[in-house]
């Protein structure tokens, strides 16, 4: 080994070593020392010269004391959550959510926009404000999380036929309006990134994330990592086919997942059942149907259409645990014991038998949470070095 390729090799070894232990102290700390090196295996050395560099870069710092038997207490660690501040963005179909939270994903400021139409320049228009009226200074960078199909390349683009977006360049939209580095990503995989690191899904290294609200999406996490498929499309579960030539759905197609169980079907299967939907919105008009005696038929459909495209999701992937999440999915939460048994009805009985099936646990904000961690997620990976 020549010096120069020493020295990189040294320094991409302790790049890795930092990445690695940011990363535990983020997602499992408060840690002490000793914990991180009996973890990973490093050496006592190795462990205290990395994390003095980090609490040097200010992104650890102390957190208390651990008392230890017949010793010196144990130090306990933390990511500071004062390093910098990190934003998210929900883009949804009724509204946009932008929130500020500080590097403990703490939520410091929020800001709500309805969306009176989906032109995307509306949409754009919007999510500028929302970064301009929450964000403070040192903001690491802002996640956006978004209906459709999102192309990562040099700048995100979106297609998003329910929307009627087709390669809309989101990102070059968004980045005339800000310098702050962008991150995109589909909605539903950023609301399982939230669950997967902090909520329903922790602990998982092979999920299936459901999301349920005016659309339907899943994500997909395989060992311990999401799986994206070639294009980054993967996890279009709401526009699987349920129900061959069945009922329309919004994206052309007939028979979908989306066009059983979305709230749009959800309130259209009512009317027809002669059910009296009420409210101004879909949230309310979906909560209006789950009071209402008179859709109990109704319910039960969805319940049983939900358990099958959760099968399909089981069958498909093998998951250890299904999250069912989204506002809708959150509504539909009193149906779950319906839905496990329709679910056990389709799936293969083995994987079935290994899986669980869960509520979400973060609520319905979490798309705007899980695209926050969109530039956590690049900084632990960095290793905490900024862009």
């Amino acid at each position: 080994m020549d010096v120069l390729s020493g020295r990189t090799t040294n320094r991409a070894l302790r790049r890795q070593n930092r990445a690695t232990l940011l990363s535990a102290l983020f997602l499992d700390g408060p840690l002490s020392r000793q914990d991180l090196t009996a973890r990973y295996g490093l050496s006592q050395a190795a462990v205290s010269n990395v994390i003095a560099d980090l609490m040097d870069d200010g992104l650890v710092v102390e957190a208390g004391a651990l008392e230890s038997d017949g010793g010196r207490p144990r130090i306990l660690l933390r990511v500071s959550p004062d390093y910098a501040s990190v934003i998210g963005v929900d883009v949804g179909e009724t509204r946009v959510r932008v929130e500020l939270f500080d590097l403990a994903m703490t939520p410091l400021a929020k800001a709500d926009y309805p969306l009176e139409d989906l032109d995307p320049r509306s949409v754009v228009r919007h999510v500028r404000h929302g970064i301009e009226s929450v964000a403070g200074g040192n903001v690491l960078g802002v996640g956006v999380g978004v209906s459709g199909l999102v192309e990562q390349g040099d700048q995100a683009v979106v297609h998003a036929q329910t929307l009627g977006w087709d390669a809309v360049p989101l990102e070059r939209m968004l980045r005339e309006g800000t310098d702050l580095p962008l991150h995109l990503d589909n909605g539903a995989k950023t609301w399982a990134q939230a669950e997967h690191w902090f909520g329903a899904g922790r602990g998982a290294r092979h999920a299936a994330f459901a999301l349920v609200g005016s659309g339907v999406g899943a994500a997909i996490v395989a060992d311990g990592q999401s799986y994206r498929g070639a294009s980054s499309s993967a996890g279009e579960w709401g526009h699987t086919t349920l129900v061959y030539g069945g009922r329309a759905c919004r994206c052309g197609a007939r028979g979908c997942l989306e066009a059983y169980v979305g709230a749009e079907s959800i309130i259209a299967r009512a009317l027809e059942a002669g059910v009296r939907v009420e409210g101004p919105d879909e949230e309310t008009q979906v909560a209006s149907v789950l009071a209402d005696p008179a859709a109990a038929g109704v319910l039960a459909e969805t319940a049983a259409y939900l358990g099958a495209g959760v099968a399909n999701l089981i069958n498909l992937f093998n998951p250890e645990r299904v999250v069912i999440g989204g506002w809708a999915g959150i509504a539909l939460g009193p149906l779950l014991p319906q839905v496990r048994e329709a679910a056990a009805a389709q799936a293969m009985r083995r994987p079935f038998a290994q899986a669980s099936i869960e509520l979400c646990a973060l609520g319905t904000d979490a798309v705007a949470l899980g695209a926050a961690t969109l530039p956590v997620a690049r900084l632990l990976a960095a290793g905490g070095v900024r862009d």
